[in-house]
């Protein structure tokens, strides 16, 4: 087939899967502004603006906060591809399907990967991890902090103390709880975290922000190779191994965010700016009323979705206040029920993964789109949708459980 194509004219959707999610206006208007080249003083102080944003975001002191252009993905992989070593011991506790991500990405970049597995819906006792921690010895451990696929958020303080007292160096992934949970990556001693713009951050997929501390920056700085074309006179490689991505490649990336303007690539001006603003709103509305709002949105979902006689997945101790798994009903088509609630409703809720699929649900609740009004809109609709199907939902239960726990102050 040949010829022009038709204009794009995408259908109005309210994104309450597990991400993407609906972008914030906010976001959409500051990604439309003037293109300016990657070294005009103006461009590069907004480089600088977002790096100051971020390291308020990711609660953080470190230098080292920037933007790699890419997805989250990207961002997981310029981590572990300039950490590891071919080797290098590398241990993933993994708890859903994004551990299994991690692990992959650990052992293409080298790194003789060890694994320890928790059944999916549950997370790591503390001590489970830290006593492997201890028998492996490993240079790195890298861990999800919020897995969508399960829905539930992986507690960091413990082990990064226990990696400090061990000399490994801790990498999470936190593409689904930045910007909607409480991350302290200086008090959990974290010393690397990525995280991605279109979940908790309101932004669309392209931009990941990543953060690290100078223990990081000492086993990052002595594999620095710069390639030949860029390298400043005199400049000395690093003795460590080459890092094996160019794009991906942190050392360089440094030079690249620092003073220095080292020219790697062209930044992404579209999506820096998205990240800008996307940081932006969530300072401006203020962290802890972000996450206050996350929770109470929560309250609602779950106290809507049980009034319905629906089932919550997962440990919910440890329950993100962003995404929330529920329980497809014997006998119902789980599938039926999300198609009829997009094709009649505009509304897009997630499956899942794995030895998952088929059995939950995943409805997210995230940043922009993380409000009492969509709540109580998917949830008339998962009502009507559930009935249609054969499943015998309370008529108006769901609805009425979240506005009388919305209403509820004392929660709040």
């Amino acid at each position: 087939m040949s010829g022009v194509p038709r204009p794009l004219n995408p259908s109005p959707r309210l994104l309450m899967g597990p991400g993407p999610v609906d972008v914030d206006p906010r976001v959409l208007r500051a990604m439309s502004m003037p293109m300016l080249g990657q070294f005009d003083p103006e461009f590069t102080r907004f480089m600088g603006e977002t790096m100051a944003a971020y390291r308020q975001v990711f609660r953080t002191a470190n230098r080292w906060t920037f933007l790699i252009d890419g997805t989250a993905r990207a961002g997981i992989e310029a981590a572990l591809a300039s950490l590891i070593e071919p080797g290098d011991t590398v241990l993933v506790p993994i708890f859903g399907r994004f551990g299994h991500l991690l692990a992959e990405i650990a052992g293409r970049s080298g790194g003789r990967v060890e694994t320890i597995e928790a059944e999916w819906g549950t997370v790591f006792e503390p001590g489970r991890a830290i006593e492997a921690m201890r028998r492996l010895r490993p240079k790195l451990v890298a861990c999800v902090h919020g897995d969508t696929s399960t829905t539930l958020a992986q507690p960091l303080a413990e082990i990064g103390q226990a990696c400090r007292e061990i000399d490994a160096i801790l990498y999470a992934d936190a593409t689904a709880s930045l910007g909607g949970m409480d991350i302290r990556v200086d008090e959990w001693r974290v010393d690397v975290m990525t995280a991605g713009l279109q979940k908790c951050l309101s932004g669309p997929p392209g931009s990941a922000p990543i953060t690290f501390n100078d223990r990081a920056e000492t086993r990052i700085v002595r594999r620095k190779h710069i390639e030949a074309g860029i390298r400043p006179e005199g400049a000395q490689n690093g003795p460590g191994r080459r890092i094996q991505s160019n794009y991906f490649d942190l050392a360089m990336l440094m030079d690249y965010w620092s003073e220095a303007r080292l020219n790697h690539h062209t930044e992404a001006t579209s999506m820096l700016y998205a990240a800008h603003e996307c940081a932006r709103v969530v300072l401006e509305e203020g962290l802890d009323a972000v996450f206050a709002r996350h929770a109470r949105v929560s309250r609602g979902l779950t106290a809507g979705l049980r009034a319905m006689g629906l089932e919550l997945f997962g440990d919910q101790r440890h329950k993100m206040p962003n995404v929330t798994g529920v329980v497809i009903p014997k006998d119902v088509d789980g599938e039926g029920v999300r198609g009829m609630m997009l094709a009649d409703f505009g509304i897009e809720i997630g499956t899942s993964f794995g030895p998952l699929r088929g059995r939950i649900w995943r409805i997210g609740t995230m940043g922009y789109g993380a409000s009492p009004r969509n709540v109580l809109l998917c949830l008339g609709a998962l009502e009507a949708s559930l009935r249609a199907k054969g499943f015998r939902a309370p008529a108006g239960a769901g609805v009425d459980a979240a506005l009388a726990a919305f209403a509820n102050k004392a929660a709040a």
